[in-house]
């Protein structure tokens, strides 16, 4: 059998929390808050910048041979802190920061110094993601395509 018990006071209408009754828990710094990271910040934004460039000039090309969309999640101590889109699927093709605005084939999580060693060639991806370096979710083979991509900027 069950037994309510009530161990709660009533509450009447306009009662509420007395200041300094609750305490904010889990709340940020103010120093932190008040000053944003900017885009130009990051390591990675001035080799996105190109590569953007790169998919401008040779879009229609790409679209043709990858017919994907990558997302990308540059992380740094496990939180994400910048995301770039990769659309190689749609139109003359297309990479600008963000989310993708459609469903993405794959998406990397990929901490930002892994990032720059796979994309400058120092690093083999395909040892990489199999030593856990990164993570890779949905199309996983689709990752080879991308990694053309990038040899074909570098080698310019």
């Amino acid at each position: 059998m069950w037994k309510r018990i009530d161990h709660q006071p009533k509450i009447k209408a306009g009662d509420g929390p007395q200041v300094g009754q609750f305490e904010t828990l889990n709340s940020a710094p103010e120093s932190a808050a008040s000053h944003p990271l900017e885009l130009s910040e990051f390591q990675s934004f001035p080799v996105f910048k190109d590569i953007s460039r790169h998919i401008k000039e040779v879009g229609a090309q790409l679209v043709k041979k990858v017919n994907a969309i990558f997302q990308l999640d540059i992380t740094k101590d496990g939180k994400t802190i910048l995301q770039w889109t990769v659309d190689l699927k749609n139109g003359q093709g297309d990479m600008y920061p963000g989310s993708a605005r459609l469903p993405a084939d794959t998406v990397f999580t990929i901490p930002e110094p892994i990032f720059m060693e796979l994309v400058w060639g120092r690093l083999n991806p395909q040892r990489a993601f199999l030593a856990g370096k990164f993570k890779v979710s949905g199309k996983v083979l689709l990752g080879q395509k991308l990694e053309k991509v990038f040899k074909d900027w570098i080698k310019l």
